[in-house]
C-alpha cells in the first residue's frame, strides 16, 4: 500500500468505536436503559401477588415467567435500535463507511445487549427469589438467560434493520422476532425447571450455545443486508 491511499480501518476499531457510541448516547439517556428493566421487573414481582404464596406453584411458574418476562423486556428496547441513525443520517454514513456494515451493526448490537440484556441477567436472580428458586438454580437460570439474550439481540437487531424505515414498525417487529424467539422460550424456560427438579440441564444449555453461535456467525451479515434494503 502507497502512502498515497488511505489505511483502511480495522474492523475492530470500527465495531469497538460505534459499540463506545452507542454506550455513550445510552449513558446520556437512561431511560432508554431502565425502561426494559423496570419492565421485567413489574412482571416477575406482579406475577406472585396474583397467583398467590404457594410455594408449589411459584416453582412449577417461575421459570416460564422469568423467561417471558425477560423476552418482552429485550423487545421494548429493539424498534429503536437503528431509528435514531436513519432520522439523523448516521445510517446512511455506516453504509459508506470503508469499514464493513456487518461489523459496524455487531457493535451496535454489542451495545445492546450491554445496556439491555445483561441488566436483565444480573437482577434476574433478585427476581428468582420472588418465586423461591434455590441459590443452585439462580446459575442456570443467569446462564441460560445470558445465552439467550444475546441471541435474542441479534434477533431482535435483524428485525429492526427491516423494519427501521417504517411508521409503526413495533408490532411489525414482533411478529418477525417472535417465532424465531419461541426455541430459546422453551429450551430457557425448560432447562431452568430441570435445574429445579434436578435433572440433568446440559442439553438446553447446549443447544442455547449452539443457537447463540450460529446467530453470532450469521446475523451481522443479515443486519448489513437489511439496512442496504430499508435504505433504498
Amino acid at each position: 500500500m502507497t502512502d498515497n491511499q488511505p489505511e483502511m480501518p480495522g474492523l475492530g476499531r470500527g465495531m469497538m468505536a460505534v459499540a463506545k457510541r452507542d454506550l455513550f448516547l445510552a449513558w446520556k439517556r437512561p431511560g432508554d436503559v431502565l425502561n426494559p428493566l423496570f419492565f421485567f421487573a413489574m412482571v416477575a414481582t406482579l406475577f406472585p401477588l396474583a397467583v398467590g404464596p404457594s410455594a408449589e406453584q411459584l416453582e412449577f411458574s417461575g421459570p416460564g415467567v422469568l423467561w417471558v418476562a425477560a423476552l418482552l423486556a429485550m423487545l421494548l428496547s429493539l424498534n429503536s435500535l437503528f431509528v435514531s441513525d436513519f432520522e439523523d443520517g448516521s445510517l446512511e454514513q455506516m453504509l459508506v463507511s470503508p469499514v464493513p456494515l456487518a461489523a459496524l451493526s455487531l457493535g451496535k448490537t454489542i451495545a445492546h445487549w450491554l445496556t439491555s440484556g445483561l441488566p436483565l441477567v444480573i437482577v434476574a436472580p433478585i427476581l428468582g427469589m420472588t418465586f423461591r428458586m434455590p441459590a443452585s438454580v439462580m446459575g442456570v437460570l443467569m446462564l441460560t438467560l445470558l445465552l439467550g439474550t444475546i441471541s435474542l439481540s441479534l434477533l431482535g437487531s435483524i428485525g429492526a434493520a427491516l423494519t427501521v424505515g417504517l411508521h409503526r414498525g413495533t408490532a411489525l417487529l414482533s411478529l418477525l422476532i417472535l417465532p424465531l424467539a419461541m426455541p430459546l422460550l422453551i429450551f430457557g424456560a425448560r432447562t431452568v425447571s430441570l435445574a429445579a427438579a434436578g435433572d440433568v440441564v446440559a442439553g438446553g444449555l447446549y443447544f442455547l450455545a449452539a443457537y447463540a453461535v450460529l446467530i453470532v456467525s450469521l446475523a451481522p451479515f443479515a443486519i448489513a443486508a437489511a439496512l442496504r434494503i430499508s435504505n433504498e
